[in-house]
């Protein structure tokens, strides 16, 4: 089974896809990570991130030790890898990253363009949202918790400007499929949005 799992920054979708990926023992890819750590890589060589030489030849240098580095939060991080995923080229070095992953064992897969791109005959479509307050409010926690010094204002621009760069690239815009079911967390907490995702997962007919 192939699970796509779509949506903008802080809606939810990671936690929500890390649960599904445990309760119905499938694998799970965060592909978020990828864009993050080739954004990581660009940095590291002093290079910008929204050049897509450097970009593209960060992608393709890609490897799986880079995707567990404890440097792929926050800010810097964050810009790095909407800049790089706007990219076609970066986007192109990792489809055939994210198709083979699925396609192995299945897989719960969590992303901007999982639906639409990646896996467009997925067997369960879901487009994960949230009020830009409420996503706002989740994400300035979460940096926070890790120690980061920023305010909630300085985070809810953050996320509308990534908004704005992920639906407006032309590479994989974000949006939801033609056939994704729409997910609305605003006012849920992580339980109940597993639950009630878990059972659009195993009754997508209700």
């Amino acid at each position: 089974m192939i699970i796509a799992i779509d949506g903008p920054a802080a809606a939810g979708k990671g936690t929500l896809a890390r649960r599904i990926a445990t309760a119905l023992n499938l694998p799970y890819l965060d592909t978020g990570l990828l864009y993050r750590a080739v954004g990581r890589l660009v940095l590291d060589a002093a290079q910008d991130p929204a050049d897509p030489a450097a970009a593209t030849a960060a992608a393709k240098a890609l490897t799986e030790e880079d995707l567990v580095r404890t440097d792929l939060r926050g800010p810097d991080a964050d810009k790095a890898a909407s800049l790089v995923a706007s990219i076609p080229g970066v986007r192109a070095a990792l489809l055939d990253y994210q198709r083979h992953y699925g396609d192995r064992n299945g897989a719960v897969l969590d992303g901007r363009d999982i639906g639409t791109i990646v896996f467009p005959n997925a067997d369960i479509k879901l487009f994960v949202t949230a009020s830009i307050d409420a996503r706002a409010q989740r994400r300035h926690s979460e940096l926070l918790h890790r120690g980061a010094a920023i305010s909630l204002d300085a985070v809810k621009e953050d996320l509308k400007s990534r908004d704005e760069a992920d639906r407006n690239r032309a590479a994989a815009p974000l949006k939801p499929a033609a056939d994704a079911t729409l997910f609305d967390t605003t006012n849920m907490d992580a339980e109940a949005a597993f639950f009630q995702a878990l059972e659009l997962i195993r009754n997508p007919s209700r």
